[in-house]
């Protein structure tokens, strides 16, 4: 990873490596490398790592990005985005991230997942989240969990919950708390509804500010929903015809159009 970093470093040099604020909404490809903005700051440019907050005027390194000498290297195929610091509309720094269709979903620190309990080891639930390992989930890990008052977790149930460690090094390790010690929606999903899974990219379109999806779908019918990064959904209707209408809709409109989605949804209000 060091020598390909040096090799396209070399091969577009800082001089012909274009702005990275020039290329957000663009496909940028594995080895190209982008030129940071300037700050003002004394320490000059440096490149914050991890999910957590920027300092203002610091960048945040999403993934498929890698902190390269005075830029950004690309390690994944995709289009870049950039999120301003603070939810502004302006101002230096932010987060850069490279907006990829992958298909395995790899472990994030702070991701809020869906998953399947397969075994129980002692102190120890093994949670499968769909990466390349399972996840490990303390008794613990609850709201209100105590050792004589353990939660009712058996193999098979569903476990939204969030990464409180994610690295290539270590076993991922999940709770359903949050840093105030409540469940705060997550824990045990209930034994009814449906789960499936869906493309990563869809995820991060549906858990969008103001997705137009689930608005017109919430407009159909009521129902409860839960999203998890690593690509699975659960729902629930009132009914199972419309839990499995609500689940089809979603599977298929990745693929369809504004209008083409309009037209489906008029056909279904009229049943």
């Amino acid at each position: 990873a060091t020598a390909l970093a040096g090799a396209a470093a070399n091969r577009a040099g800082p001089s012909r490596a274009p702005p990275a604020g020039t290329r957000v909404g663009q496909v940028v490809l594995p080895g190209d490398v982008l030129l940071l903005p300037s700050h003002p700051e004394a320490d000059g440019e440096r490149l914050w790592l991890g999910p957590g907050a920027a300092l203002p005027g610091r960048l945040v390194c999403g993934p498929g990005l890698r902190s390269c000498g005075a830029g950004l290297l690309v390690t994944k195929c995709g289009l870049l985005r950039h999120r301003q610091p603070g939810g502004a509309g302006g101002g230096s720094g932010g987060a850069y991230w490279v907006d990829s269709q992958q298909k395995r979903y790899v472990p994030v620190k702070g991701d809020h997942v869906i998953g399947i309990v397969t075994l129980k080891a002692g102190d120890i639930f093994k949670v499968d989240v769909g990466g390349s390992e399972q996840a490990s989930l303390s008794y613990l890990a609850f709201e209100g969990a105590t050792k004589r008052n353990r939660p009712n977790v058996q193999v098979g149930d569903l476990i939204y919950g969030q990464f409180v460690v994610a690295n290539k090094d270590m076993e991922p390790e999940m709770v359903c708390i949050d840093s105030s010690g409540r469940a705060n929606g997550m824990g045990v999903i209930g034994h009814e509804g449906l789960l499936f899974k869906v493309s990563l990219g869809l995820i991060r379109k549906l858990l969008a500010p103001n997705c137009e999806i689930i608005q017109e779908l919430g407009q159909l019918y009521p129902f409860e929903i839960v999203f998890g990064m690593n690509g699975r959904i659960w729902v629930k209707a009132k009914t199972i015809q419309q839990t499995l209408i609500v689940a089809n809709i979603l599977e298929a409109c990745e693929h369809m159009t504004a209008e083409q989605r309009t037209q489906a949804f008029a056909k279904l209000s009229e049943r």
